[in-house]
């Protein structure tokens, strides 16, 4: 362990070997965070703690098993044993164990958003419920974030919510917990609430996991919501220890209830708390640490630290401007090959990186023309796909009878004559009856409004149904799962379509059946709940490898925690990064202050910014003047360049259209003539000042873009717009 410690610097070491009072170590970007935490519970495994006595958590699947990977080699295969992984994982563990409890069988499902947004759609339909400006996936956001604060339906309804509307989705939020409860199902956001309820409610299995775990490891601290610091607050005695690690400028998932404040008010929380920072960087220049630096500092609310390096000052970043978003994508293109022929690169080795996912369009058609491979993180994830979330729907019903939602999403999968309105009124007669839907199909013949020749097709599905029931004890989970697909005839109807999707759909169900014979090879007595319990809590980052030979695209929210030489940071700006919070009401400036600092310290070399002058969104070209972060930039880390000549070059001579649309200012403007023209500054009577950004058309048709001072950018028709040249 003495030889092992040497590896650390001095800092490192001194958090590794604390092992009083509850700590936080804040891990500045590149600090060696992931490090620090495996070598902590490498020395709390080499100084008398058992693995069973401590519990670490983590926010990736990834993170988990690659922290265990490293321990392993440390202290050896013991490590295998460890108490590790997500929040929601291991805090399913323990609610399989203890469900019943809190009311619950242990072969609850897992509800992922789909599912839940599917819950509430359904909640609406059958209360015949509409609100203007929500919909199931507008409320199904404010359940979670009602949940991710610990604000229950009676709480909302009683002292939050003023409107109609309001009360409607409390409402709704109350039925939605129920028909949870009577699904046997928990969403993701209970799978925090529950053990909270849990350990309240029951002092014995409260003390139980006090007893059991006399050490607490979190990471990404800053990330933790209020209910997941609940929990560790309910754990930790003067007897259990904690020790968390995170970085509060690193804190970028405020929207989906991260609590920054449990990272400033840790030393409030936990009694004699001790904090200890990490800022030396390992991973980038000194011209990025420092640009990075000068950025963040605008945030008030931080706790204070300063990166360094010893590595070197390395290339300022390039900022490029570019007329619009296929322009971008062609100079990020260009760019790419550039940088690859210089620094004798990989593809592998350049990240691109955008706010929104919408942006990733044109990228990808700028890059399949230059024949630069590529991959996307973070777009439909394998088991969100329809075909692969179909079968899983099934193994979830033989899991579970009571899991309404899967059973009604494979009713008429494959199509068997059962419509919506038969399921509807199906549905209506089990909540008469106080049954379950599963229940209702063996009394479907006493469901009068629905056809004879329907009923029986109900009936033959249900006897499907209760032979895989009782198969699923009897065959290994890889041969029930085959035998289902083979029976269903899956296959045999993608094959048959013979379209491209069908074939990729073939190619998806075909994949699943080897995952699932793959984890069967790994778990050989696995049941159809440890399949799901695994699938159901994989993100998808945890699907990211570093060997395929392709640049990534990925947003910047999937790039934490992952480094690459080359960093492009795209669509710098205003209202796209920072985003603004009329297209998202969960936006503020603080925060995608800090998703820009995440994106900037992905990068080990090089940082090269891009923003374009205009931008197809909404379905019309949008004009946008640069993100307030790049003027936020220190002029001595960073250097313009001009990028292409954009949309409608192709019209006039290259040289004037790039006079017009880049000339510093706007300001020269005929005075003669007095006539508007790209560049004028003009008054509106009703919007006030602003600056003519593009001018369409001709005669009564003319169209005249203006960035107005207060009022943003609008298009208004030139022979009523009454403007006044300044």
């Amino acid at each position: 362990m003495i030889k092992l410690l040497k590896e650390l610097n001095d800092a490192q070491r001194e958090a590794v070997e604390y092992n009083s009072s509850p700590h936080m170590i804040v891990a500045g970007a590149g600090s060696g965070k992931t490090r620090v935490l495996t070598y902590k519970i490498a020395y709390l495994l080499k100084n008398g703690y058992e693995v069973s006595d401590l519990l670490a958590l983590t926010f990736t699947n990834k993170a988990a098993n690659e922290m265990k990977e490293r321990i392993k080699v440390l202290v050896g295969k013991k490590a295998e044993k460890l108490w590790m992984g997500t929040f929601h994982s291991v805090l399913a563990r323990i609610l399989r164990v203890e469900s019943r409890n809190i009311d619950f069988e242990p072969n609850f499902s897992i509800y992922d958003k789909e599912d839940s947004v599917s819950l509430v759609n359904n909640i609406l339909q059958a209360f015949n419920i509409s609100l203007d400006n929500f919909n199931a996936n507008s409320i199904h956001h404010k359940i979670s974030n009602f949940k991710n604060h610990m604000i229950t339906p009676e709480d909302y309804i009683d002292n939050i919510a003023d409107t109609v509307a309001e009360k409607k989705i409390g409402d709704v939020y109350k039925e939605y917990n129920k028909r949870l409860k009577e699904n046997n199902s928990l969403d993701f956001d209970d799978l925090l609430l529950k053990p909270i309820e849990l350990f309240n409610k029951n002092s014995k299995i409260l003390q139980k996991y006090r007893k059991q775990f006399k050490y607490l490891l979190v990471d990404e601290y800053q990330d933790t919501n209020k209910a997941q610091n609940e929990v560790l607050k309910l754990l930790v005695t003067s007897r259990v220890k904690i020790c968390v690690v995170g970085d509060d400028a690193q804190s970028i998932y405020g929207w989906r209830g991260a609590n920054l404040d449990n990272m400033l008010r840790f030393e409030k929380d936990f009694a004699k708390a001790k904090t200890f920072r990490l800022e030396q960087n390992y991973r980038s220049t000194k011209m990025i640490l420092s640009a990075a630096d000068s950025v963040i500092k605008h945030n008030t609310d931080q706790i204070s630290k300063k990166l360094w390096t010893d590595n070197e000052d390395g290339d300022k970043l390039s900022m490029i401007r570019c007329a619009d978003e296929k322009d971008e994508a062609f100079q990020i293109s260009k760019r790419i090959k550039k940088e690859i022929s210089s620094r004798k690169l990989s593809y592998k080795d350049f990240a691109v990186l955008y706010r929104i996912n919408s942006q990733s369009r044109a990228l990808e058609d700028a890059l399949r023309r230059e024949k630069i491979p590529y991959r996307i993180i973070g777009g439909v994830e394998f088991y969100r796909r329809k075909e692969v979330k179909d079968i899983v729907a099934y193994l979830r019903i033989l899991a579970n009878q009571n899991d309404e939602e899967s059973l009604l999403r494979i009713m008429n999968f494959p199509q068997r004559g059962i419509g919506n309105t038969s399921i509807s009124k199906m549905t209506d007669f089990s909540r008469k009856l106080e049954i379950s839907l599963f229940s209702t199909m063996s009394r479907v013949f006493e469901v009068i409004e629905v056809k004879e020749r329907i009923q029986k097709n109900v009936k033959q599905f249900k006897v499907l149904l209760n032979k895989y029931v009782e198969l699923k004890d009897k065959l290994s989970l890889a041969e029930l799962t085959s035998a289902l697909v083979d029976e269903l005839g899956i296959l045999r109807m993608y094959k048959e379509e013979n379209t491209a999707e069908s074939r990729q759909k073939y190619e998806n169900v075909q994949e699943l059946l080897s995952a699932i014979q793959q984890f069967n090879k790994e778990v050989p007595k696995a049941t159809i709940d440890d399949f799901l319990a695994d699938v159901s809590l994989v993100a998808g980052i945890d699907s990211y490898e570093e060997e395929n030979n392709c640049v990534t695209l990925m947003t910047v929210h999937s790039s934490k925690g992952l480094e690459f030489p080359i960093v492009f940071v795209t669509g710098l700006e205003e209202d796209i990064f920072p985003l603004n919070p009329k297209f998202d009401s969960d936006s503020n400036t603080p925060e995608e202050r800090r998703l820009f600092y995440v994106a900037i310290t992905r990068a080990e070399k090089k940082v090269i910014l891009t923003y374009a002058r205009s931008r197809y969104r909404f379905g019309e070209v949008a004009y946008q003047s640069r993100s307030r972060f790049l003027e936020e930039i220190s002029e001595d880390t960073c250097e313009e360049e001009n990028g292409g000549v954009g949309r409608k070059s192709g019209r006039r001579r290259r040289a004037s259209y790039y006079d017009d649309f880049y000339q510093e200012g706007f300001d020269d403007f005929d005075q003669e003539r007095r006539s508007v023209r790209v560049g004028s500054r003009v008054t509106h009577e009703i919007f006030g000042g602003g600056k003519v950004l593009a001018i369409d058309g001709a005669g009564d048709d003319q169209k005249i873009s203006i960035a107005f001072d207060e009022r943003g950018t609008k298009t208004l028709l030139k022979k009523f717009a009454n403007l006044t040249l300044v």
